[in-house]
């Protein structure tokens, strides 16, 4: 009984939801209870694995056997997913607990929320304790069907409702490649199960089947990780509650990606991720870094400024998965869980406090409003932008230096990428926090609720210890992780850089007295800074081109076939056949004698014609 424990990590989430959703449709209060209850229970639970407890392996389930291949359910409880669970349980607890505060007042059914943060924690769970890829996609998949729930919440708000189809549609397409990928794998490995991958593999070395598998597997990386092409959803994301921003972008579904590449290389060794496939990885991770840092320079909503940090952030992960640095790529997801979780939660509680606006132009002077917020968010800040003594000084240093060993481009692009960091967090910090209040909303801004507080501050002080050894070592998701101290060599030295030049334009140029007065963008003439604000464009070539073509050419292709062949040939052409044919017929009996002569020598002709051919 007790090996089995380990299955109440999806049974809690899930039974949680059904209640919610099917018992306590009408009693939201009662419904946060059961949810909140439900994450804090799991969060204990792993925490008790954590700390050693032993229950033995949790028994496997045959779904569906076949002769010569089972597919069985189980889950992994290996280092690896134990400490990836303290990161999705510990955000997920604080996210639902920080609800109660950001959700109090709102219209909208809050007990189809919280049973929607609990399939999520479903979802998540699923992924992390997987022994298999099949039941890593069955949470993939719930993921992007949770994902959808709760973007789209406000459904009655058009841009949320097609913000949670862009997404859920975006993430369809890298999960056709995925699932390519999955059947490749069994047919290179012989097996589903990452137990059984090790050693077992049936091709050579770099061949290009296995290439293909691996890049496969990457489009699922690519959709859920919302790397560059199929990037384009997450920021959009940014229409649903801001609780369901964090935890989306902090420690669940945009983290899946990583981990699942990182869980492959684990498995399946680096020798299955041939040079081609790491050049591919590598490379994506490396421009969707520097896009989404140059897309952020620009961008005046708060939540989109850090839903674009969130992808350059994932570019760096994803960068250092292409360079064999799994252990920097986790090291850097597990701190980047703690800052942008309070990142997110904090401009939430901003915004909760000035009246839901988030236009960082009509906000200033919050530092004298919301002192322990906006503390709370300068301390997620330095950690974004790496100042030495904060978590992601140590993780970013940790991808900056495996760049440095393995490839000089991707060092210099990641530098650059840091340069901008600090441009556009400084800036926001500027713009929202310092001069006077531009509105009459910012001017009445006051300090939220302890339920909202009190997760923003468990979640500053791990922003700020828990990239230390003495924390690190025994949390970072990877197997045997041992932290690094930080060392006086060029790649420090090229961060202090990009940090102090990054900064020192951002006060430059919004720093001056005139900038924190302004109501707009002192860059917003700059035909540079129109073309970031429009997002490179990328979303609307897309929408015009993409989509706005493929429905054209579709429609068009729908209607002649609607229009052309079944109304006018099947329909109206049957229809003309049968009249013209009830009139041809219909001259046969029309009591006329010479034309009943005429059909006779007609039909005499006719049947003389057959008996000569045939005889």
């Amino acid at each position: 009984m007790m090996q089995n424990l380990p299955w109440l990590f999806l049974v809690l989430p899930l039974a949680a939801a059904a209640v919610d959703w099917l018992l306590l449709a009408r009693s939201p209060r009662a419904a946060a209870g059961v949810s909140i209850a439900s994450a804090l229970v799991t969060l204990a639970l792993c925490i008790a694995y954590l700390c050693g407890m032993q229950t033995g392996a949790p028994a496997a389930y045959a779904w569906f056997p076949a002769q010569g291949f089972d597919l069985n359910l189980g889950l992994l409880m290996d280092a690896l997913s134990m400490k990836m669970m303290l990161v999705v349980t510990g955000i997920g607890a604080l996210v639902h607990i920080f609800s109660l505060g950001y959700m109090k007042g709102d219209p909208s059914n809050l007990s189809r929320y919280f049973a929607g943060l609990s399939i999520f924690m479903f979802s998540m769970s699923c992924i992390v304790l997987a022994d298999s890829l099949v039941l890593t996609f069955i949470g993939w998949e719930m993921v992007g069907f949770s994902s959808y729930l709760l973007i789209g919440h406000w459904y009655h708000k058009d841009a949320a409702a097609d913000a949670a189809k862009k997404a859920f549609i975006t993430n369809r397409v890298g999960d056709f490649g995925f699932l390519i990928g999955i059947l490749l794998t069994l047919g290179i490995f012989g097996s589903l199960h990452y137990a059984d991958m090790a050693g077992h593999m049936k091709v050579a070395a770099g061949s290009p089947v296995l290439t293909a598998a691996m890049l496969c597997l990457f489009c699922g990386a690519v959709g859920k990780s919302a790397q560059f092409p199929l990037h384009v959803w997450l920021p959009d994301a940014m229409e649903g509650p801001t609780p369901v921003s964090a935890l989306i972008h902090a420690a669940t579904m945009v983290a899946a990606g990583v981990y699942m590449l990182v869980r492959l290389q684990v498995s399946m060794g680096l020798d299955a991720f041939t040079d081609t496939a790491c050049c591919v990885i590598a490379g994506i991770g490396a421009i969707t870094a520097l896009l989404s840092a140059l897309m952020a320079a620009q961008q005046d909503d708060i939540k989109r400024v850090l839903a674009y940090s969130t992808l350059s952030q994932l570019g760096y992960m994803i960068m250092a998965v292409g360079l064999l640095a799994g252990e920097a790529a986790m090291f850097h997801l597990y701190t980047h869980a703690w800052f942008k979780a309070l990142l997110f939660l904090a401009a939430g509680a901003i915004i909760v406090r000035c009246h839901h606006e988030q236009y960082i132009w009509n906000m200033g002077g919050l530092r004298k409003k919301m002192p322990l917020t906006v503390l709370c968010f300068l301390s997620g800040t330095c950690a974004l932008v790496a100042v030495p003594g904060f978590s992601g000084f140590f993780s970013k240093e940790s991808i900056l230096e495996a760049a440095w060993e393995r490839s000089l481009p991707l060092f210099i692009l990641g530098i650059i990428v840091a340069a901008f960091t600090t441009f556009y967090m400084v800036r926001l910090c500027l713009v929202a926090f310092c001069g006077k209040a531009r509105t009459h909303e910012a001017e009445q801004a006051h300090e939220p609720g302890f339920t909202m507080l009190a997760p923003l501050f468990v979640l500053a002080i791990l922003s700020i210890i828990s990239g230390y050894g003495f924390v690190a070592d025994q949390l970072v998701p990877y197997a045997e992780f041992h932290a690094e101290s930080a060392e006086w060599s060029a790649t420090l030295f090229a961060g202090l850089g990009a940090l102090i030049v990054g900064g020192g334009l951002a006060w430059l140029i919004y720093g001056r007295p005139a900038s924190l007065a302004a109501k707009s963008d002192p860059l917003g003439a700059n035909r540079f800074s129109r073309v970031l604000r429009q997002r490179l464009y990328i979303d609307a070539f897309y929408d015009r081109v993409l989509v706005g073509g493929v429905q054209y050419w579709f429609s068009c292709l729908v209607s002649c076939v609607d229009d052309g062949i079944i109304r006018r040939l099947i329909g109206q052409g049957l229809g003309l056949l049968t009249a013209w044919a009830g009139h041809l017929l219909g001259r046969i009996q029309d009591g006329s004698l010479r034309g009943y002569t005429m059909m006779t020598a007609l039909g005499v002709l006719i049947l003389m014609l057959i008996l000569i051919i045939l005889f």
